[in-house]
């Protein structure tokens, strides 16, 4: 039994099903509360100093902001939002169906733990993108061969769209500061923690792989090598394939033509 079928056990009362619908919700109606009142979301965001005052409910609150969606009054903003709620559903549903309710979560509270840690170690404002992000990164794990179309319209696998993502992240990880990388590494925590270990042994077993095919294929007898040779003409079934070929008393090999006569041929 697993540690996380252990844990299971002993906290599945933790469970939250359709955890993620919850947060979809809740950010639809963030969204609408902001509308009427662009001044709202101040009030939620992960603000350490605030937290440190007494706000605590900005521990919880942040991760309904809604992110990512244009221009405060663009008319593009409700759309996009929409669009960007419907993915995070779709994440969240499979997710669930894969993992279970429990392992879901308790990744998105590990997420939580992670983005709030880099927020008060770091400074970091990473805020719950990268908490969408680690999910679109379990999920992109789970199914990566699934397909699906950017703008309803460019057909791309989510293993190569998560790859793209992979890249900008190492690029901001490369291109910032030491305090940058490690708020990284910490809001990203449940991703580690969950996929890291399989992710190093499948690594260690495509290495194994590899290196005993390279073992083998050094092994293998050479496509030019061949299994008849005359002693006398030399030549070999490659030479020409409608030759054949004995083993004579001396223990060497001729083609017919060369065979001795007056040997007792082996067949």
């Amino acid at each position: 039994m697993s540690f996380l079928d252990k844990l299971e056990r002993r906290l599945g009362w933790l469970a939250i099903p359709g955890l993620i619908r919850f947060v979809v919700a809740l950010t639809a109606l963030v969204y609408l509360l902001s509308f009427l009142n662009p001044g709202f979301l101040a009030l939620l965001t992960l603000d350490p100093a605030a937290i440190l005052h007494g706000e605590i409910w900005r521990l919880v609150t942040y991760i309904f902001i809604p992110r990512g969606i244009g221009q405060p009054g663009s008319a593009m903003q409700p759309l996009w939002l929409l669009v960007v709620l419907w993915f995070l559903l779709f994440i969240g549903d499979r997710l669930e169906q894969a993992w279970g309710t429990f392992r879901l979560t308790l990744y998105f509270l590990v997420g939580m733990i992670g983005t709030t840690v880099a927020a008060f170690l770091f400074g970091a404002q990473f805020s719950n993108t990268m908490l969408a992000s680690s999910l679109f990164f379990a999920f992109a794990t789970f199914y990566p061969e699934e397909v699906i179309y950017l703008f309803f319209v460019l057909p791309m696998k989510v293993k190569w769209l998560a790859w793209i993502s992979v890249a900008l992240l190492l690029y901001g990880f490369l291109s910032n500061s030491n305090a940058y990388r490690m708020a990284l590494v910490a809001a990203f925590a449940n991703y580690l923690i969950f996929f890291g270990p399989d992710l190093v042994r499948a690594a260690r077993t495509r290495r194994q792989v590899t290196s005993r095919r390279r073992r083998f294929e050094a092994k293998a007898r050479p496509e030019d090598e061949t299994l008849h040779h005359c002693a006398i003409c030399g030549a070999t079934e490659i030479t020409n394939p409608n030759l054949e070929f004995r083993v004579a008393r001396d223990g060497e090999e001729y083609c017919l033509a060369h065979l001795p006569s007056a040997t007792k041929v082996e067949a």
